[in-house]
């Protein structure tokens, strides 16, 4: 039987580099490989309740792996799938999270992402 892997994928953090004249903070991209992460569509219920709670349409959902760190809320994310595409998206709303000592070993995932295609 196959296991199931996730692939990796860049996640734009933005990291504090100063301040402006004003003392508001001044925020730059910098890209974080993330290994891994599961890229899946959205079912008709995921596709229903984004539009009514958010306003925006669903494209993918992530899997995020146990153990990440990383905050996931309103990030620009890319991955290039196996026939060489890049796809860029933007993820939206809070993460999904499940509470780690409740999902099975076997699984190394306990997060679900919302993302819509960006630009």
């Amino acid at each position: 039987m196959a296991r199931i892997s996730g692939i990796s994928v860049i996640l734009y953090d933005e990291v504090q580099i100063g301040e402006d004249n004003f003392g508001d903070p001044i925020f730059e991209e910098v890209p974080v490989e993330v290994e891994n992460v599961l890229v899946g569509e959205p079912t008709s219920d995921d596709i229903v309740s984004s539009t009514q709670l958010f306003g925006k349409t669903i494209q993918y959902m992530l899997g995020i792996p146990k153990g990440d760190t990383h905050d996931w809320t309103n990030k620009k994310v890319s991955w290039t799938d196996s026939y060489g595409v890049t796809h860029t998206v933007q993820t939206f709303g809070f993460p999904i999270t499940g509470i780690e000592a409740n999902i099975p070993h076997q699984l190394p995932w306990h997060m679900k992402v919302r993302c819509e295609k960006y630009g």
